[in-house]
């Protein structure tokens, strides 16, 4: 197999008739094994590293599963994204897929990943969770200390939020079996140079395995404005999942430090029917009048929401409207 190409697969998602799995080719991606220290320098340089990319415009790239073959070409950024319908009914969980960029007379197999797309089962809850300042602790609207809490820590020594992780793991297992969690869709305006840092944040901290839908691909060039665009693009992204799962009752958490509330507003309005409650965390005080303005008329289309500033706050209100049980199954 050829060294000229690398290939980066993301958790895809969806159902039978409409499957989603996303990715992207290089040409060159820098060696990013995570040595979790403490080392100042050893965590810049790690960071740095995940910004050295080199994407592969317009490969081809051919995906497998269950027997099925798909193909795409992947665009000026490297980004592929693959949608299709299954050639049979596929069962609610995690299931494998392969996928591998090819040459231009698509004879040559470059590079080969692994992946694996989620189906929730029909009758779950399925939960869309902002990242920053939602779970995880990242000063999001203050320039200088979102960039001192990426540089001085490494994926294990972030830090989430007292009982965030308590609640998510309660709403996995609400009204299903631990053997097949609820759905969980983390979407964030970070770069997907942030993945595998994000997935490894998540994992240490034993919130629930789900599917990122991060922000189009940055240079090392562009490090330094890592997290401050994206915010349009994450409204597309929200809606391409419920509209993915038009059938799905949703809960949105988010949080007030930048745009989050005025987002879930506008989709509220148009997805009242498919979404049960929205959560936002209360980071910024100096906005908290806004955000319940905006709650509360999102409240007039028979949705619940709260704003919280400990999730303790956010555990109790998920008993009170029955989506978590006040005494938990174990």
């Amino acid at each position: 197999m050829s060294k000229t190409a690398s290939v980066k697969v993301y958790h895809g998602y969806g159902h039978t008739n409409n499957l989603v799995l996303y990715g992207h080719a290089f040409k060159f991606k820098a060696k990013t094994t995570q040595n979790f220290s403490n080392n100042l320098l050893v965590n810049i340089v790690h960071l740095f590293k995940l910004f050295v990319v080199k994407p592969y415009a317009f490969a081809n790239v051919k995906l497998e599963f269950e027997g099925q073959i798909v193909e795409t070409r992947a665009a000026y950024d490297g980004f592929f994204k693959f949608e299709w319908k299954a050639l049979k009914d596929v069962k609610a969980g995690w299931h494998k897929v392969r996928v591998s960029v090819l040459d231009e007379n698509k004879r040559e197999v470059l590079a080969e990943g692994k992946g694996a797309v989620f189906v929730p089962h029909i009758t779950q809850y399925a939960f869309i969770s902002d990242i920053d300042d939602t779970v995880m602790i990242s000063h999001s609207a203050k320039f200088a200390r979102r960039l001192r809490e990426l540089f001085i820590k490494n994926p294990r020594t972030r830090k989430t939020f007292p009982s965030a992780k308590t609640h998510y793991q309660l709403l996995a297992t609400a009204h299903t079996q631990v053997a097949q969690p609820n759905p969980f869709f983390y979407v964030s305006s970070s770069e997907w140079n942030l993945y595998d840092y994000l997935v490894e944040t998540f994992r240490f901290n034993q919130l629930p395995e789900g599917a990122f839908l991060l922000n189009q691909l940055k240079r090392w060039k562009s490090l330094f404005i890592t997290g401050k665009t994206g915010h349009e693009g994450k409204l597309i992204r929200i809606m391409r999942i419920l509209d993915a799962f038009p059938n799905q009752k949703f809960v949105f958490f988010g949080d007030n430090s930048q745009k989050d509330p005025s987002i879930y507003h506008t989709i509220a309005k148009k997805y009242a029917k498919n979404i049960i409650a929205i959560y936002i965390r209360n980071i910024r005080p100096s906005q908290a009048e806004e955000t319940r303005k905006l709650l509360a008329d999102i409240e007039q289309h028979s949705i619940k929401t709260c704003l919280f500033s400990h999730s303790d706050e956010a555990i109790e209100h998920s008993k009170k409207i029955g989506l978590i049980y006040s005494n938990p199954k174990t």
